[in-house]
């Protein structure tokens, strides 16, 4: 069985996590996982490429995360970053862990030497053993920026890079979200093969707006969802009316799109039609939904969402699995 997964941060990390766990531990020892990783939250600093999603996926999955923070190193110690603050080097709210600073380093330094970053990647994963495969949605350069309130501004608002925006100022009111590049991006080297060889294709519990809905922003790739044979089921990163984690909450309204599991589903929609989904999962105390929710084409389930430990996750990627399951029995 080939699975593909679009994925953007720690939510997804997880989940990818107990996907893996979940296809070892049952009847599909041979299943293989390609992870499609959002690099729009990717960012220089200091000179260096940083790129959060792909890094979390693979430092979650190898093993070398920090498990409180959900992202960096484990055991991280902070002498660079206290270093750079010392000769008053900018930007001071954004920090680089010294274990964390080595990754950036050689990815930087393969930049300059040529590399893509869909073979950086691989590179880098090569030291972590992931048992699935990473590869990066894009390998151009999209950067999502996102628009706020600004006083001193002409106009009052002023665009300011995502990393600044949820780091810096901590997600303040946002009027639109726009994935900068991606408009002329192409899809990276073995995404759209990805997708479209698949049996699953599964949506993480990712942010919609900055994390999947980016990578779905890359000319192809939600063509490619919408074509593909494969069962497509996604997960609500919303719970009760709240983002499991981060900030949706703050992004969805700008598009247009209310904080809820059933309006994130209605709004990935229904493949039959014309969206890009065939199932959804909700968590139980989201069960209301469901009406809504096969209403608008989608087979739905209501299941425990919360990612707490590996084994939460791992039950959670093997309903997500097995509700793929059902559709592909159900279309054949």
């Amino acid at each position: 069985m080939k699975v593909a997964v679009l994925s953007g941060g720690i939510g997804g990390a997880r989940f990818v996590a107990g996907l893996r766990d979940a296809l070892a531990t049952g009847d599909q020892d041979e299943a293989q996982v390609t992870v499609v990783g959002n690099t729009a939250d990717d960012i220089w600093l200091f000179g260096l490429r940083v790129c959060p999603d792909l890094d979390t996926v693979m430092y979650t999955l190898g093993g070398g995360i920090d498990p409180d923070r959900g992202w960096g190193r484990r055991d991280e110690t902070w002498h660079a970053k206290e270093e750079l603050a010392a000769y008053g080097v900018e930007p001071a709210w954004f920090g680089l862990g010294d274990r964390d600073l080595a990754t950036h380093l050689v990815r930087t330094q393969m930049l300059g030497a040529g590399y893509p970053l869909s073979e950086i990647t691989a590179a880098l994963c090569a030291r972590w053993d992931l048992g699935v495969t990473l590869i990066p949605m894009t390998d151009d350069r999209v950067e999502t920026h996102v628009v706020i309130d600004d006083a001193g501004a002409p106009d009052g608002r002023r665009a300011v890079h995502f990393q600044e925006y949820w780091v810096r100022l901590h997600a303040p009111v946002a009027h639109a979200v726009v994935p900068v590049g991606a408009d002329k991006a192409s899809p990276g080297p073995g995404v759209l093969e990805a997708i479209a060889d698949a049996d699953v294709l599964l949506v993480s519990p990712s942010n919609p707006v900055v994390s999947v809905g980016t990578i779905l922003a890359v000319p192809g790739i939600a063509d490619a969802v919408r074509s593909t044979g494969a069962a497509v089921v996604g997960v609500s990163p919303i719970i009760s009316g709240s983002p499991v984690r981060g900030m949706a909450d703050r992004l969805l309204p700008a598009i247009g799109v209310d904080v809820s599991a059933a309006a994130v589903g209605v709004h990935y929609g229904a493949r039959s039609h014309g969206g890009l989904i065939d199932g959804w999962l909700v968590d139980d105390s989201d069960s209301d939904a469901l009406p809504e929710l096969t209403d608008a084409g989608l087979l739905a389930r209501a299941v425990p969402l919360y990612l707490s430990d590996r084994d939460t996750s791992r039950a959670l990627a093997a309903e997500a699995v097995e509700l793929a399951g059902s559709i592909r029995r159900n279309a054949g």
